[in-house]
């Protein structure tokens, strides 16, 4: 009766003691530099929908030390709140095993879809990687399952990893099971769609704000003259309605006065 037990704590002491991974260095990490994306408007889309002309922020950060280098990347959109998870890619370095790899674990997540940001995201990265370690290894990884749930979405996902320079695989017919290779930093390209997606300055805001208050002026002053234009002829409206109220009076009076005429003769 007393040997069970004991069985098991011994069995218990046997197994193996998995070690925690040691947490990523600048997990907080937030955004430090901003700049301003124009999404260019484009023809409704069949998956994704409207897509109107839109501005959203592009924030980054890097961090180094000896052991490792961290760019870590999000896309904002003023006016709308995304999950944590989506809009923020991040490309880590090891120096010492001369490896990157690109988190999160769950993939790239962009909002709002097919208008150029995840190119333009994995563009930095990659122009980011080869300044410094072209002679590193990308990390290989697995692909998220649910993008391969819509045949659509995982021909676009793979379409954009491709045009990188990053190999994918699949370990089934069906395409569910898919993988994106190990590839030399340096065999990696950059570049992204500028007609879906354009950076804008400041001066460029500041001068598109400057003709946009212009053009706002431009259609109050227009307003103001057809404002006016309209009650000028308000006013002649109602000069020729009176006008014409009292020649139908006259021609009435006239018509009654020769009327009396004729019967009193």
């Amino acid at each position: 009766m007393t040997d069970a037990p004991t069985q098991d704590a011994t069995a218990a002491a046997d197994e193996p003691v998995v070690p925690e991974a040691a947490p990523l260095p600048w997990a907080d990490l937030a955004p430090e530099h901003f700049q301003l994306l124009r999404l260019a408007p484009l023809p409704t889309d069949r998956n994704s929908g409207a897509r109107p002309l839109r501005f959203v922020e592009f924030g980054h950060a890097e961090r180094h030390s000896k052991e490792h280098s961290l760019l870590r990347m999000e896309i904002r959109l003023p006016g709308q709140k995304v999950r944590k998870e989506q809009n923020v890619l991040d490309i880590r370095v090891d120096h010492d095993k001369r490896l990157v790899t690109i988190g999160p674990d769950s993939g790239l997540q962009i909002e709002p879809l097919n208008r150029g940001i995840g190119r333009f995201m994995l563009a930095q990265a990659v122009q980011w990687a080869q300044r410094k370690w072209s002679h590193y290894r990308l990390e290989g990884g697995a692909l998220a399952n649910k993008d391969a749930l819509n045949e659509d979405t995982r021909l676009r996902r793979d379409h954009v990893l491709r045009s990188h320079g990053v190999e994918v695989e699949y370990a089934d017919a069906q395409h569910l099971k898919g993988r994106y290779v190990e590839t030399q930093v340096g065999e990696l390209k950059g570049g992204w769609n500028t007609d879906k997606l354009q950076r804008v300055e400041m001066i460029e805001a500041a001068n598109m704000l400057q003709q946009a208050d212009q053009k706002l002026q431009e259609k109050e002053a227009q307003l103001r003259e057809r404002d006016e234009r309209v009650s000028k002829y308000r006013r002649e409206d109602s000069g020729l309605r009176f006008t014409i109220t009292c020649l139908v009076a006259f021609a009435v009076f006239q018509a009654g006065l020769l009327i009396w005429i004729a019967t009193h003769r």
